[in-house]
């Protein structure tokens, strides 16, 4: 599972298009958010959302940190003008948090919502299910008052409708909400499971009059999961952690990403490993990693990455030229080989074929500095077409002189990690 962060906005903005789906409707969620970017034109946005000039207001940054209030970046209680005003005063400020300083450049903006009591709800995938936790007494300091706390463990096989979950509450819930919390952990522990989420805390959400208001929320989701939800994860992007710049390298695969029905990930980890991979699929990609450090290579490592959903052979040429091009800039000092491990699973619907085409391509322009750098290709791959895309991996071999070892799904999926790491 790759756990990834998302945007408070955008868990938000899920979880208020789909609350009467998995919520009951005797509370509602009115969902009313706005997300501000450098590009956002702030003026206009009441012509959009005229709520923003008609309620006080509060913004907070949208950058995958916490611990907001006491780091003095929460604007409460304010009017559209003064929102205005500190959202422009802050575009772009730098800010360290903890040691890790970064800028900030997206602020979310909601309703402000009086209130006296604040709750708190948790849910956490697990290897062999999933646990939910809920207090009585949330807020920034929760870790405080963890002894509150009341831990639901929910199993792998288990309905979430099965659990009672009433009797599990904290002692001290208010009698006349234990049914309203139940409805509401059931619904929101089956938008959690359906929309492919992995983390999800809400700290604290108020009850107030007919409305449950989550008013911090920290989200994770698997990014694995979006051949079967991303539809419902509608318009999502993942942010750079907070402090986490993008190469240029990086950068530019992001931006191929985005105008692709493909999926192309890149994250450089050390530019001086020397075990590249390019791997297809996201949950091959975690795969090849874990068996890569397990082997005791951690800080050999490269990159992680991957290149799924049926990319076009332009797309692969593309994206196999930008690891190249990172790969091949210098030699290892010691002289020691680098490894290009070209894996994955075995394809539904990719045509590995078509996809090895645009990795030849880039491994002809990069003939050279390939021979320069003594890199040693592995390649592993099943799916539609994949025999003859495995010819024409060994055929390259032969034309470019580059030892390139070509295997099919007779063998399995990690043994190219220890054939070139380890020589077996």
């Amino acid at each position: 599972m790759a756990q990834r962060g998302i945007r408070e906005y955008d868990a938000k903005r899920m979880l208020a298009k789909y609350w009467s789906e998995y919520i009951s409707s005797d509370f509602t969620y009115p969902g009313k958010a706005v997300l501000v970017g450098p590009e956002t034109n702030i003026d206009e946005l009441p012509k959009k959302h005229p709520w923003l000039t008609k309620e006080k207001l509060v913004t907070k940054p949208d950058q995958l940190f916490g611990k907001r209030g006491k780091h003095g970046l929460i604007k409460l209680n304010a009017d559209f003008d003064e929102i205005k005003k500190w959202i422009k005063e802050h575009m772009n400020k730098e800010v360290t948090i903890g040691k890790v300083t970064d800028r900030l450049t997206h602020f979310l903006i909601e309703p402000y919502v009086p209130h006296e009591k604040e709750f708190y709800v948790a849910i956490k995938s697990e290897r062999y299910g999933d646990t939910i936790y809920f207090s009585n007494h949330g807020g920034v300091d929760i870790e405080e008052v963890w002894d509150t706390v009341a831990t639901i463990n929910v199993p792998v096989d288990e309905n979430i409708d099965n659990i009672d979950i009433e009797s599990k509450l904290p002692p001290d819930t208010p009698k006349d909400k234990k049914k309203m919390f139940e409805d509401f952990i059931k619904g929101l522990f089956k938008f959690y499971v359906d929309l492919g989420y992995a983390y999800l805390e809400i700290n604290p959400f108020v009850v107030s009059g007919n409305n449950i208001v989550p008013l911090d929320l920290v989200a994770r989701i698997d990014d694995t999961a979006h051949f079967e939800c991303g539809n419902k994860w509608g318009d999502l992007t993942f942010p750079a952690p907070f402090g986490r710049k993008f190469t240029r390298e990086e950068q530019y695969i992001k931006e191929m990403d985005e105008k692709s029905g493909a999926s192309l990930k890149l994250t450089v980890l050390n530019p001086k490993g020397r075990v590249w991979t390019m791997v297809a699929g996201g949950g091959a990609s975690v795969i090849y990693t874990d068996t890569i450090v397990d082997l005791g290579f951690r800080e050999e490592l490269a990159n992680y990455g991957e290149y799924s959903g049926n990319p076009t052979t332009d797309e692969t040429y593309e994206y196999a030229k930008t690891i190249l091009d990172l790969m091949t800039r210098e030699k290892d000092p010691k002289g020691r080989p680098k490894y290009l491990l070209i894996g994955g699973g075995i394809a539904n619907f990719t045509d590995v074929a078509k996809t090895f085409k645009g990795i030849t391509m880039a491994l002809r322009e990069y003939k050279q500095k390939l021979k320069d750098t003594n890199v040693k290709i592995f390649v592993r791959r099943g799916g539609p077409n994949y025999q003859e895309g495995l010819k024409i991996m060994k055929e390259l071999g032969k034309e470019l002189g580059i030892p390139i070892e070509v295997y099919g799904p007779e063998t399995h999926m990690t043994r190219i990690v220890n054939m070139a790491l380890e020589g077996k």
